[in-house]
């Protein structure tokens, strides 16, 4: 009777209900979200599959890290045998060998922030500048081959060119000077890998650039130009400024893997000679974990790696809202 009441006293909008004084059935509210589902149902099945990988090969690992705290023994449980607590962290802090190779980390990955990341960059820039296109997609071209290569033949190359009877030591022979074995020298092993790094690198890092520059507006350029800007003016108070959010993000997700330096490259170009400068954490690991079956040490030091490098991910989010205003999230 209320109900009914309510209807009459106000009535659906519309000239039927009004004459009738009957209320429409209210047909229940749908979520936006399931609108958008049913819509582009096809869209968001492209996501099923990268999801999928993500959960099984990053997160469910992550359930692992028990092995950390606990004592595990091949062929025993899953999640180990026995609770030990911190016991193997407290075997990190007094192992010298790791905090060796905690110090090369640090420094290689230092060196291949300031010297690799900016180079992508610089070339961008200096292909911005170039208006013959043949000659600016020749040098694209060239310059992003060595991304597709695998990191073997990578390996492969430097080991050929840098050996005693490899094209450089001949180059030195040929002006009168001695072969150096660059390969078996600590001291030259820092200085192969940050080139190498940049050389495969800066072509594929590049594309990013390009396209952040595309979406400059060309207007400003025009007003710069009107108001006497030469063209390193420009570049400095528009081209920057206008890829400024692609470069902070590309910085943050550099920082992020700032501890887990190219783990595949380094186990092919070092040997014991080298590791005073080139063993870092990640060959560390693999010798410690898989060659000799230390498997709780193992994950113990990686969880610690895993940590440092989200405070490091987290601290330099932080620090890019504060004072650039841009940040991943």
């Amino acid at each position: 009777m209320s109900i009914h009441t309510t209807a009459e006293a106000e009535p659906t909008p519309g000239a039927g209900s009004a004459r009738s004084g009957r209320a429409r059935p209210v047909r229940p509210h749908r979520p936006a979200w399931r609108r958008t589902l049913r819509r582009d149902w096809q869209l968001y099945s492209l996501v099923v599959l990268p999801l999928l990988f993500f959960v099984i090969f990053r997160y469910l690992p992550m359930l692992g890290n028990i092995i950390a705290f606990r004592r595990y023994h091949p062929g025993g449980s899953l999640f180990g045998d026995e609770w030990v607590g911190m016991h193997y962290f407290r075997l990190i802090v007094n192992d010298p060998t790791f905090w060796r190779v905690f110090t090369n980390t640090l420094i290689l990955g230092a060196l291949t922030l300031i010297f690799v990341f900016p180079m992508p960059l610089i070339l961008a820039l200096l292909l911005n500048e170039v208006r013959t296109l043949p000659l600016k997609r020749f040098v694209q071209s060239i310059s992003y081959l060595p991304h597709f290569l695998s990191i073997v033949v990578v390996a492969g190359f430097i080991v050929e060119m840098l050996s005693m009877n490899g094209v450089v030591n001949e180059g030195l022979r040929a002006i009168g000077q001695e072969g150096v074995p660059f390969l078996q020298k600590p001291g030259w092993f820092r200085t192969i890998y940050v080139s190498s790094e940049m050389w495969q690198t800066v072509g594929w890092g590049t594309i990013l650039y390009l396209a952040a520059l595309t979406t400059i507006d060309q207007n400003l350029y025009e007003a710069a130009r009107i108001d006497g800007a030469s063209r390193w003016r420009q570049t400095w108070h528009v081209t920057l400024p206008g890829i400024r959010p692609t470069m902070m993000t590309l910085l943050i997700l550099n920082i992020g893997t700032f501890m887990a330096i190219g783990f595949e490259k380094i186990l092919l170009l070092y040997n014991p000679l080298t590791y005073p400068t080139a063993d870092v954490i990640s060959t560390y690991l693999y010798r410690v974990g898989v060659v000799s079956g230390s498997f709780s040490y193992a994950a113990a030091i990686g969880l610690f790696e895993s940590v440092i490098g989200l405070i490091l991910v987290l601290s330099a989010n932080a620090i890019s809202r504060r004072l650039v205003g841009t940040a991943l999230w």
